[in-house]
């Protein structure tokens, strides 16, 4: 079905250095197979998945998907004709259509035979198709939903309904990039469930990359391992995943314990959510726990149980119906210290000192490819320094700007710069403002500033100099979490930025997360999907189902073994 043969293909950077990303690659995959390929970060994986699609050029070899072949000087029509034999699921990718499941499916189909998805005639096309977009949506598990409105889906139902959209094109290859990675345990396995039905009912032969070893061990046939754009080992699923795993790095031996002092109180929070056409979509609902110095709290649930939300409003980014979120604030007045509880929903100066030592980590944080580490750490600095925060504060009583907006567009820098830029716009403003109200520290001061932090990170001090494409994977996530640590936060706050790393790159951010705790007494509430993950970190969890808080318990290694009994993911029992 799929036969490689001394493939190899370079990449040029901006400075011009060539970059090898396949390095003479021969690989064979029999009609019906599962291969699975596993690598970290930056090994080739996606690139090879890529050619295969078609929509890749590569510099030596050839590549036969099917009934054609394609060679570096093959026309236009071949790169085509592999693209009308294989299929392409990415793990964020949701192009899909504002309408029913069904219609999705059934303009998938209408296109194949007529070629004009977009212009599709529903009255003739129904009759013709809904049988055939039933089975396909049955095939993937949606059979339920089909007359759901796809914008109503969850992630991993639209990614189920994708696999049907590209299952509608009868193609002989599916390609499958990560597609499952993100998802909580449930609906993970109700993607791999959805793969295995495809393999096994319509024999279609499926090439899956993943850096996750349980996803290959439920599903692959045979993996093969990539590292530095080549194939290193080709053969037995556990055995090569064993080898995969040889180089992690051993777990960091720090038993990180919490203390009996609150930090912050979560009392009774409620906040709703509803569809257009009328019912709840979510109900948070009187949810109240209190968050211990030195916690690393993980908040435990599917996808869509509210943990998002949840997480946003100990933020301060979303607001609560009711309830309150309160933060305990300590001030030096003079020979004694003045404790007081700050309502994270109340503007005010005092919110700005808890937002100062509070630092946020979205599912999308990412570096900026234009900059380097080091001017992204003196803005990082300009926002999140406390002489620096006093600076903003007189500047803006110099230019008449109350304290209750100077507290407003604070807040604004913690949330993702798109989303930042997005609510300035909404009341008129220029995000300009932000770089006039907190100026960037000195670049010439970073390094020693810096200098504890990157050593409990295991960060070499010169990567400040260095763009984020120069950096490995690891070093990229580590420069990450020094971004949002460098002001040494009280509380760190994150939200699955972690979910697409390899077990290797992961065990690196676990181990450097416990150093930073013991140094620097940090607090950690946390989402993540990885129960691995979970077990190792945290010394607490809250289980959220619902919007409705179902446990909370130090016991962590047991609410995760139920919660995945919960989710039935059998993969994670393999």
């Amino acid at each position: 079905m799929i036969s490689i043969k001394n493939l190899s293909k370079s990449y040029k950077s901006d400075n011009g250095v060539e970059v090898e990303a396949l390095k003479d690659i021969s690989l064979e995959v029999e009609e019906g197979e599962i291969l699975g390929i596993i690598g970290t970060s930056g090994s080739g994986k996606t690139t090879l998945l890529r050619i295969l699609r078609g929509v890749e050029e590569f510099d030596e070899g050839s590549v036969t998907v099917g009934d054609y072949t394609l060679k570096p000087d093959s026309s236009k029509f071949y790169f085509n004709q592999v693209k009308k034999e294989t299929a392409i699921h990415l793990q964020r990718s949701f192009g899909i259509w504002p309408e029913t499941a069904l219609d999705n499916v059934v303009r998938k189909l209408y296109a194949a035979k007529y070629g004009d998805e977009a212009g599709t005639d529903f009255e003739e096309a129904h009759p013709l198709f809904d049988d055939e977009a039933m089975k396909l949506l049955e095939l993937v598990g949606l059979d339920h939903k089909a007359d759901h409105l796809a914008s109503v889906l969850s992630g991993g139902e639209k990614q189920r309904l994708i696999m049907a959209r590209q299952l509608a094109k009868k193609p002989k290859v599916m390609l499958l990039d990560e597609p499952a990675t993100m998802a909580c345990p449930k609906t993970k396995q109700a993607i791999l469930d959805a793969v295995k039905n495809i393999n096994e009912e319509l024999g279609i032969t499926i090439v899956i990359v993943s850096h996750l070893p349980e996803i290959h061990k439920f599903l692959a046939d045979r993996v093969i391992l990539l590292e530095n754009g080549e194939i290193t080992k080709d053969g037995d699923v556990d055995e090569i995943v064993d080898e995969f795993l040889a180089d992690i790095d051993p777990v960091v031996d720090l038993d990180i314990q919490s203390t009996d002092e609150t930090l912050i109180k979560a009392c009774d929070l409620d906040k709703r959510f509803y569809l257009l056409t009328g019912g709840d979509v979510l109900h948070i609902k009187d949810i109240s726990f209190e968050v211990k110095k030195q916690n690393i709290m993980s908040l435990v649930g599917v996808s869509g149980a509210g943990k998002t939300i949840l997480l946003r409003m100990l933020g301060g980014l979303d607001l609560p119906d009711k309830g309150d979120v309160l933060y305990k604030l300590t001030k030096n007045t003079g020979d004694c210290e003045e404790t007081t509880w700050v309502n994270i929903e109340e503007a005010c100066l005092d919110r700005m000192e808890i937002r100062r030592n509070l630092g946020f980590m979205h599912q999308e944080f990412a570096l900026m490819y234009y900059a380097t580490i080091q001017e992204q750490l003196a803005v990082k600095l300009g926002y999140k320094r406390w002489d620096m925060v006093e600076e903003a504060k007189k500047r803006a009583k110099e230019q008449g700007l109350p304290d209750i907006l100077l507290d407003a567009l604070y807040q604004l820098t913690d949330l993702p710069l798109r989303e930042a830029k997005s609510r300035l716009e909404q009341i008129g403003l220029e995000p300009s403002i932000l770089d006039e109200l907190f100026p960037k520290f000195p670049e010439s001061a970073i390094k020693e500033e810096v200098a504890d932090l990157f050593e409990a990170l295991d960060l070499p001090l010169d990567i400040l100099s260095r763009k984020s494409y120069e950096l490995s994977g690891g070093q990229q996530v580590r420069a990450m979490l020094a971004l949002v640590l460098v002001s040494k936060p009280d509380v760190l706050l994150l939200d699955e930025p972690f979910g697409d790393l390899d077990p290797i790159t992961l065990r690196t951010v676990a181990n450097s997360l416990k150093n930073i705790c013991n140094k620097f007494n940090t607090t950690i509430v946390m989402i993540s999907h990885n129960t691995d993950f979970i077990k190792e970190l945290s010394n607490r969890a809250l289980f959220i189902d619902d919007g409705q808080l179902i446990d909370d318990t130090e016991d962590v290694d047991k609410l995760v073994d139920t919660f995945i009994g919960f989710c039935g993911a059998d993969y994670l029992m393999s």
